[in-house]
């Protein structure tokens, strides 16, 4: 199947979460950009608050196609050491990736929330949403995260996936919903009709939408 655009495909995603609907104790994160559009329709139709858990992909030096592995929020990483070690890339190379990407991470928190502190996950049931899952890197850097931040629960949440990857970090979190797991999925974009690109003040705005009282 596919969806006609991200926030058709955040319905989808809410009808596959009811279980959760109308709890003081729920937590909806979306992974920064494409997942906010879903999470919005995720947080408004469970009735929860909705703030954004930053990712942020490594690519493999010059080949930007491959994914080394993912940063987070709180510096949380984790590596693929399997392609690490079949590319023989090394370690300085990791390490310059990983600290630029922490970079990144820490300068879109500060572009997405100004001086708001993230939504305290302690003891509440965190539900993560993206727009899709490919290699599962930038959500298993999430699940940490949330871990860290000591979340009762980790419920990752996504419209499409491929079976490998949820494989992968299935058992990094409590909960895995997937409208459609598909066998091979090399471009997200791939299983939805309108997929534009967003910018960063497209998450501010939406973001903004979501704190309104309307």
């Amino acid at each position: 199947m596919r969806f006609s655009d991200r926030s058709a495909a955040g319905r989808a995603l809410a009808g596959r979460l009811q279980h959760y609907a109308g709890r003081d104790d729920v937590l909806v994160l979306a992974l920064p950009r494409g997942g906010v559009p879903v999470a919005l329709e995720v947080a408004r139709d469970l009735q929860a608050p909705l703030d954004v858990l930053v990712a942020r992909k490594l690519a493999v030096p010059g080949r930007e196609e491959l994914v080394l592995g993912a940063v987070a929020e709180g510096g949380e990483t984790v590596l693929s050491q399997d392609l690490i070690l079949e590319l023989g890339i090394p370690q300085r190379r990791v390490t310059e990736a990983i600290a630029r990407e922490r970079q990144e991470v820490e300068r879109h928190e500060r572009q997405y929330r100004g001086e708001r502190p993230p939504a305290a996950a302690g003891g509440r049931i965190a539900i993560v949403v993206d727009d899709g899952v490919a290699t599962g890197a930038t959500m298993r850097a999430a699940a940490l995260a949330l871990r860290r931040r000591a979340a009762r629960r980790i419920v990752a949440a996504v419209p499409v996936a491929a079976m490998a990857s949820c494989e992968q970090f299935r058992g990094e979190v409590d909960e895995l919903v997937c409208v459609c797991a598909v066998e091979s999925l090399h471009l997200v974009g791939d299983w939805y009709e309108h997929f534009p690109r967003l910018a960063g003040q497209d998450v501010c705005e939406i973001l903004s939408l979501a704190r309104s009282p309307a």
